[in-house]
């Protein structure tokens, strides 16, 4: 295994850290006028999500660590358990619903995703940034309604509801950006 020191830390860098993976999201070398130079760095657990502060010795070694990420297509889901295949393999791999975060609500059957893995174990299942799915059910746009900005909200095909402007009606396909919560972004 490679190991990485603090001192060669950057933005995005992972690495093990008292058995946890982690990501640097902030770093900064210090050089006190007096006693020894250390690396101030701001971390993620990406598992778990939580952000903590600690400073290191620019000598410390970590062991670094790979992320694997394989593209899966999403299959179905049975319960709690979701259904990825390997496109190469066509081997199919349950995901527990714990490991998806809350945007795979708008991910439909044959999807192609992401699945995040660490020393085999899969922490998390990334989902295309942008997706195209039908407007479903929605209240039709008030005639005569036409200040701007003015939003209605609409279920999408997989069941997720979002906000769209009071023209989208039912039937529409529309694009939506995953990354922050599932935005309307235009008609697709």
């Amino acid at each position: 295994m490679a190991t990485i020191t603090a001192g060669d830390f950057r933005n995005g860098v992972t690495f093990e850290y008292e058995g946890n993976l982690m990501q640097v999201v902030e770093f900064q070398h210090v050089k006190p006028g007096k006693g020894a130079a250390f690396v101030r760095t701001k971390m993620r657990n990406i598992i778990s999500g939580g952000v903590t502060e600690t400073s290191f010795n620019p000598t410390a070694k970590f062991e670094q660590a790979f992320i694997e990420r394989k593209e899966m297509q999403y299959l179905y889901n049975d319960g709690d358990l979701y259904y990825f295949m390997d496109m190469e393999t066509y081997d199919q791999m349950p995901i527990a619903k714990e490991k998806l975060d809350d945007n795979f609500r708008f991910v439909k059957e044959e999807t192609l995703c992401k699945i995040l893995s660490w020393k085999g174990d899969v922490f998390s299942v990334e989902p295309p940034v942008f997706v195209e799915l039908m407007i479903t059910e929605c209240e039709p746009g008030v005639k005569g309604n036409t200040a701007t900005n003015v939003q209605k909200t609409a279920t999408v095909e997989t069941g997720a509801t979002i906000r769209v402007p009071i023209f989208i009606n039912e039937g529409d396909k529309i694009r939506i950006d995953t990354r922050d919560g599932g935005s309307y972004l235009e008609r697709a």
